[in-house]
């Protein structure tokens, strides 16, 4: 199957230097033959003349209404600071990201549970997760697993309810005691197969009707039975992989059938493994010896904890670190770790195949794949190296649902599954929208994509099951990527890559675009060739002017961040430029220098003066010359 992979129209054929250089070159023509005809269609910028030279212009201009004298004398008192104008600029982009860190607000009150245990600064090495030793957590559902994983590796990566079969995929977390540093693996309830389904539905939470409209009866109870031994798959992979196995068993329930057969299942296959039997729920260490008493007859040594108060937890990890091999820290692992490593979330709708793309990249099984809507709830990291041989971490997420029919439904499990979803997006660098082919854009995925956009993350458009759609020729791919555009808006810089996640068709050109959207979301344009951009951009069309014959100046443009590309325009007044202008502003500096998949934000700055003790401070640093140098336009 032929890869697709579009880009947006402005940048898909040309490169950037190609771009630029024959936009600048038609615009410049342009504007002098306008001006050989008028001089009332001139523009000059003032940060690239002297005071006198910035009143020569202005007396140009054939109406003499673009600014009052007043307001001209009061520019031309003093010189531009530049300095000051760059360091200003950054305190607008924190001003800013302060700004939308409250507006995104995610909603933590649903976290009740689990441990607020906070790591401390871990030993001084650079392991790579992969060489880490593997300690598997495993034990009958609603035991408090995941409780005690968050324990571990501090935080609450993990969701904890009081209710059985919440974790269904295996989740990896660093963690370490002392010098002695492991990954903590936590793990789905290991389910009995003499229970019937209606006990595995009613003991997994499952449901067949939420979310699963049009799927037939017939596969819904077939993806219901199936769903516990999936579940132990993930079990067994963790198990298989993991160094030491902590065994954990409920100690105020007391010994259930159950944790015999898991018992005897762990002897019986794993007796060359080391494991630690750790009783939780035992809140009072004294309670805690009579709670773990009957556990001796499981044939291992019952080690009394609460995950929730943390009291044992010492003892167990120093046990788990007894049986743990100490990994030689070698020179190339601290520059391999110092290097940045790419997050890309995966996020969508529920059921539009997210984990099907993730098990695809990474060649396994890695999460459970079922059309049982919410299956996913944490957000799964992954580790991937790409074909360059750069590290990317994967983020696989829970489907996200209108909020009105999460709040409807009146499951916290999937509330708390979403929220891990909307800060699997704020962590990560590239988000992957998955979009299903067949299926119309709704107006959820709108609302996904105008929070990709708010939060200044990159974004990679992937409509999955590419292969359900019929009839397909040449023009079909350029029709539905119109189609896309015009529904996502939000998105309209994004590529747009298909695939068929089943079948492995076309999933590495997300890994592919998603390298080239990170690369663009950390690049920084010169600050002539921005200011250059600006000049042609204005020249071409002017800010429009007020009722009172007022109009915008732009004095100078900076690019003051990345991830995303933020650029900062000092203005004389910014309410003079409108909506539209800056929507215009941003879609020329798209079309003459790029970023596309990257959201680029433009900040307004009014000029205001710069007060006496900066001017002091500044006249100090130019004097040690420690001074930065900015390149202008000429």
């Amino acid at each position: 199957m032929a890869t697709h992979l579009s880009l947006p129209t402005s940048t898909s054929k040309l490169s950037h230097t190609s771009l630029l250089s024959a936009s600048l070159l038609l615009r410049f023509s342009s504007i002098l033959h306008c001006r050989s005809a008028s001089h009332s269609t001139s523009s000059r910028f003032p940060y690239l003349k002297s005071n006198k030279a910035i009143r020569r212009e202005v007396e140009q201009f054939s109406d003499g209404s673009d600014y009052d004298e007043e307001e001209e004398e009061e520019e031309d008192e003093e010189d531009f600071d530049l300095e000051w104008m760059e360091r200003d600029a950054r305190d607008a982009v924190r001003e800013y990201t302060r700004f939308l860190s409250r507006e995104l607000t995610i909603d933590d009150n649903l976290d009740v549970k689990g441990s607020n245990r906070k790591q401390k600064a871990p030993p001084p090495k650079h392991i790579p997760d992969h060489l880490l030793p593997r300690v598997a957590i495993v034990g009958r559902p609603n035991v408090g697993k995941s409780a005690l994983f968050n324990r571990l590796v501090g935080g609450n990566r993990a969701i904890v309810m009081d209710e059985p079969g919440v974790t269904r995929d295996r989740l990896y977390g660093r963690s370490f005691w002392g010098n002695q540093e492991f990954m903590v693996i936590d793990t789905g309830g290991v389910m009995t197969l003499s229970k019937s389904q209606e006990n595995v539905m009613e003991e997994l939470a499952i449901s067949t009707t939420i979310g699963m409209d049009g799927i037939p009866l017939a596969t819904r109870e077939l993806a219901v039975a199936r769903m516990p031994s999936m579940i132990e798959r993930q079990a067994i992979s963790a198990v298989e992989e993991a160094s030491v196995i902590i065994f954990l068993v409920d100690g105020q329930t007391g010994l259930v059938a159950a944790d015999i057969e898991i018992a005897e299942w762990l002897r019986k296959r794993y007796s060359h493994k080391h494991i630690i039997l750790a009783v939780n729920k035992c809140e009072s260490p004294k309670r805690g010896l009579i709670q773990a008493t009957e556990f001796w007859s499981l044939g291992f040594s019952p080690l009394p904890i609460s995950a929730i108060s943390g009291s044992g937890t010492g003892e167990l990890l120093h046990e788990v670190c007894s049986e743990l091999k100490n990994i030689e820290v070698i020179g190339d692992f601290e520059e391999e770790e110092e290097s940045h490593v790419p997050s890309i979330a995966i996020v969508g709708r529920p059921n539009v195949g997210k984990s099907s793309i993730l098990n695809a990249l990474v060649g396994e099984d890695r999460t459970i794949v079922s059309p049982i809507s919410g299956t996913t709830r944490d957000a799964i990291d992954t580790e991937l190296i790409g074909p360059d041989d750069q590290k990317y971490k994967l983020i696989d997420t829970a489907g996200i649902r209108r909020r009105a029919a999460v709040a409807s439904a009146g499951s916290t499990t999937e509330a708390l599954s979403v929220n891990r979803a909307f800060r699997a997006i704020r962590r990560s660098d590239v988000v992957a929208l998955v979009i299903e082919a067949m299926a119309c854009i709704t107006e959820q995925d709108c609302k996904i994509a105008e929070r990709i956009e708010k939060e200044g993350k990159g974004c990679v458009i992937v409509v999955n099951k590419w292969d359900t759609i019929p009839n397909k020729n040449h023009q079909t791919t350029r029709y539905y990527e119109e189609d896309v555009r015009q529904k996502l808006r939000e998105l309209d810089w994004a590529p747009v890559v298909y695939s068929t996640a089943t079948r492995g068709h076309s999933v590495d050109t997300i890994i592919s675009a998603a390298s080239m959207v990170e690369k663009e979301r950390s690049r920084r344009l010169g600050t002539s060739i921005l200011n250059q951009v600006v000049q042609e951009a204005v020249a071409f069309k002017p800010p429009p002017r007020t009722r009172g014959g007022r109009r915008g100046r732009i004095y100078y443009t900076t690019q003051a961040a990345i991830r995303p590309p933020t650029f900062v325009f000092f203005v004389n007044d910014s309410k003079l430029f409108p909506e539209t202008y800056r929507r215009y502003m941003e879609k020329q500096l798209r079309a003459d220098a790029g970023f596309p998949g990257t959201p680029i934000r433009l900040l307004w700055r009014s000029r205001r003066r710069p007060d006496k003790q900066s001017k002091v401070m500044d006249r100090k640093t130019k004097s040690t010359g420690t001074g930065g140098k900015l390149a202008l336009a000429t």
